[in-house]
């Protein structure tokens, strides 16, 4: 028999909690951890969507990146949003566990600069214990700032990105931090880098940057961090082999017209 307990020991054991943000809300957010599981299903978000596919996949367990509940709440009802999926989770004896930025400082930053070859990738923002936030590093080749966009784009399987600079510029030196990286900016001026590659940029600070010198592809902050969803996959699969897992579809939760 495997327990829940025993999926979040393994997770923690890889992805453990001590690296995760002081503002942030990991680990099991609803659910038995004794409960006996068959059954994962593996998204980004906690969306309405997302439980439809767990619910239809016969999960015991939905795992997601981003954790559905931030701040304190203090009741749990179906009158909001998120009252009503933890009534549906609840409800359909699915327990419920994320992974944010744990997984981001000991597996998505890696995995990220990995898909351009960033080479001798560094830390960008210290989280805890020299592991942290993001990666620098150098790309492949020189390149343009368009045929770096062009990269990311077939790399993370992206339909457009945002660009943010003189397409025609030369970039040497990279930053890379899915999600939000508006945080990420001035930590990447400084660390020497030409161009940003991150997600959820504002009007601002995409122009400001770029009369700084540096440069900003953003890519939205679901068109990085997707490949959250088959890298743990494949951890749980290769983990516990004796489990069933399913993967919400990738796909863009907006259109540019």
């Amino acid at each position: 028999m495997i327990r829940c307990q025993d999926l979040i020991e393994r997770i923690e054991e890889r992805y453990p909690k001590v690296y995760a943000c002081d503002w942030d809300n990991v680990g099991l957010l609803a659910g038995d951890r004794e409960q006996e599981i068959r059954t994962v299903y593996i998204a980004l978000d906690a969306t309405d969507a997302a439980i439809d596919g767990a619910l239809k996949a016969g999960a015991d367990v939905l795992l997601t990146h981003h954790p559905m509940i931030f701040g304190s709440i203090k009741s749990v009802t179906t009158d909001d949003y998120v009252g009503r999926r933890l009534v549906r989770l609840i409800r359909e004896n699915v327990s419920y566990y994320a992974m944010h930025t744990n997984y981001d400082v000991m597996g998505m930053a890696e995995l990220a600069a990995s898909r351009l070859d960033l080479r001798d990738p560094f830390v960008l923002e210290e989280v805890f214990d020299g592991e942290g936030i993001g990666r620098v590093g150098s790309l492949p080749s020189p390149m343009t700032l368009k045929e770096c966009a062009e990269l990311v784009k077939e790399r993370f399987h992206l339909p457009n990105v945002k660009v943010f600079g003189d397409l025609n510029k030369i970039v040497r030196i990279a930053a890379l931090s899915p999600g939000a990286g508006k945080s990420m900016a001035k930590p990447a001026f400084l660390a020497g880098a030409d161009v940003l590659i991150t997600g959820d940029i504002d009007h601002h600070t995409g122009i400001d940057m770029d009369d700084c010198g540096m440069a900003i592809i953003d890519a939205g902050h679901y068109g990085i961090e997707h490949i959250f969803i088959e890298d743990l996959k494949g951890f749980v699969e290769t983990n516990f082999p004796k489990l069933t897992v399913y993967t919400e579809a990738v796909r863009q939760p907006f259109t540019v017209l």
